[in-house]
């Protein structure tokens, strides 16, 4: 009964929203595997390591991505609320047992041990973030960039959100992250677990309720941007840090701004019941039946302006294919289809240069501020996870716009950013004064831009029916990217330079010793580049059907406010 009860409140168009706002609460809690750096340094000298085995620890931890293979393939067989226990409990166990480690409350677990605790934890995430993008896009068809970019932001955010509160109420005590990084998302996998469902006919809303889930995204954007904004305030200020009144009033101002985005369901929910009361009292005063029968047919204006356009596309489409012939870009694939297709192999290729590149800086910004001659790396942590917040959730818009206005294809916004990344690279292998500081920003920004635009454009290729597990197999290139340019290329160069201490490990301070690294890393980003501009090439025709087809709904709407 109150399963049903739950699922009648996903069909409407509040729960949707509702679902969105707490698909946005859990994002904001499963970036934590980003977080490495704030806690690596101890796990090393806990367990005297070299940087070649503690980047294979970082590179463990994103191996757990590679499981999520496993998500993808359940996201069709089992509801949402499942996919979000099983990554809360797998994320419990991983980071709850380095948390042990770390508190001295056990001695130091054998490497292969800790490997695997580091694996659950990646994994963890695999699963919330299935559940979330494949719930919301089924539920928001006609707005994939915006809700790619909208929860690919928040992500960004988590990294900031878990730094600045542990440095506000715990002094930058790892052992009190690992605590949060454990316990916080289970708790709101647990809120969202009630909330986050796929609605009946997800998708299917008229025309007309387009402009008004714009002004919807419109706010949750700014909310967001309020709350980056707030949170690059006090890292640059430092009002967050050192405890005390202060910080405690921080960390309750940031709470409530991340409760706001429920504002915009309750205002939704508000509307429907003004609607739903003028329409009953409309009833009850006994209106004409001529008068209700006009309403009735403006009000399926949409609905049937809308149906003429699917059904218009779906034809044209089964007329240009013959019988036997493979799908084209833009239409239903299956994994087979998928795995056998050029562009699949492109995009892969091209991802695995941003997101390699981007995830080498972020495993290893604890051991390169130690090079650069910095006590402490929790600013630029902050700093990537920010400014990937701004990538992310600009990308998202900015591309679905340019989309709608002059067709151009979404990859187009991925070679940009190939492109500024090679160029943050290169700064950082100068040494110069504040590179590191200009590195995290930049590499932030554009792995943002990867993640948030890479995730509709998958979708818009190769369809919807296979999403989850095609948006998993893209995601193998975090644990690729991590152990081609994290364990392997960071790791044995740093050695290379590094000098032994005492008690084992090493360590190397100096701009030469990541120079060689950042070099490598801006080629394969130039690399990149040629790929997505030919991507580019090859999807025209798809997005020039896309900007058609929004044409044609914009064209809709207008005749449906005529008509109204």
């Amino acid at each position: 009964m109150v399963a049903a009860a739950l699922d009648a409140m996903a069909a409407t168009r509040w729960g949707r929203w509702l679902g969105l706002v707490t698909a946005v609460w859990v994002q904001c809690i499963s970036g934590n595997n980003y977080t490495f750096s704030n806690y690596s340094d101890s796990l090393k000298t806990l367990m005297g390591l070299t940087q070649l085995q503690l980047n294979g620890l970082s590179v463990a931890k994103d191996v757990g991505k590679a499981f999520g293979l496993l998500a993808g393939l359940a996201s069709d067989r089992v509801p949402t609320w499942l996919l979000l226990a099983i990554g809360s409990l797998e994320g419990l166990l991983g980071y709850g047992a380095q948390w042990l480690v770390v508190s001295r409350s056990v001695p130091p677990l054998p490497y292969w041990q800790m490997c695997v605790f580091l694996c659950l934890g990646g994994n963890s995430t695999t699963w919330m973030n299935t559940a979330v993008l494949v719930t919301c896009i089924r539920n928001f068809r006609r707005s994939r960039g915006p809700v790619s970019g909208l929860l690919k932001g928040y992500v960004g955010l988590s990294t900031a959100i878990f730094t600045d509160v542990c440095s506000a109420l715990f002094a930058d005590d790892p052992a009190s992250f690992l605590v949060m990084l454990s316990i916080v998302p289970a708790t709101v996998c647990a809120v969202a677990m009630v909330f986050l469902r796929e609605g009946p006919n997800a998708g299917a809303a008229a025309v007309g309720d387009e402009k008004e889930d714009g002004r919807c995204f419109a706010a949750i954007n700014s909310l967001a941007v309020a709350i980056a904004l707030y949170l690059l305030a006090a890292d640059l200020t430092g009002v967050g840090g050192g405890g005390g009144a202060v910080s405690t009033v921080f960390v309750a101002v940031l709470l409530v701004l991340l409760a706001s985005p429920a504002a915009v369901p309750a205002h939704v929910a508000w509307r429907s019941w003004l609607g739903a009361r003028k329409a009953a009292n409309a009833d009850l005063e006994g209106a004409d039946s001529s008068s209700s029968s006009s309403s009735s047919s403006s009000s399926s204006v949409p609905l049937l302006l809308e149906a003429k356009v699917v059904a218009a596309a779906a034809e044209e489409e089964e007329e240009a294919r013959g019988p036997g012939e493979r799908p084209r870009l833009g239409e239903e694939h299956t994994i087979a289809q998928a795995l056998t297709s050029l562009d699949f192999w492109l995009m892969f290729a091209s991802f695995l240069m941003g997101v390699g590149t981007g995830l080498a800086v972020m495993n290893n910004l604890g051991q390169m501020g130690v090079a650069m001659g910095y006590s402490d790396v929790s600013l630029f942590v902050s700093m990537t996870s920010i400014w990937g917040f701004f990538g992310r959730i600009a990308s998202g818009t900015i591309s679905e716009h340019f989309i709608k206005t002059r067709a151009i294809p979404r990859p187009f916004w991925n070679a940009a950013s190939q492109i500024v990344m090679a160029v943050g690279y290169v700064v950082m292998a100068l040494g110069m004064p504040g590179s590191l500081f200009i590195g995290s920003v930049v590499v932030g920004a554009c792995y943002g831009v990867r993640l948030a635009v890479t995730v509709p454009t998958a979708s818009e290729l190769f369809g919807l029916k296979y999403y989850g597990l095609i948006y998993n197999i893209l995601i193998l290139n975090l644990p690729l990217g991590s152990f081609l340019f994290s364990g392997l290329l960071a790791g044995l160069l740093y050695d290379a330079q590094a000098t032994p201490v005492p008690g084992g490990g090493n360590t190397c301070v100096g701009a030469h010793c990541y120079r060689l690294v950042f070099v490598i890393m801006a080629i394969a980003c130039v690399i990149g580049f040629g790929l997505d501009v030919l991507l580019c090439v090859r999807t025209k025709r798809v997005y020039a059907k896309i900007h058609d087809s929004k044409k044609s709904n914009n064209r809709s709407t207008a005749v449906v406010q005529r008509v109204s």
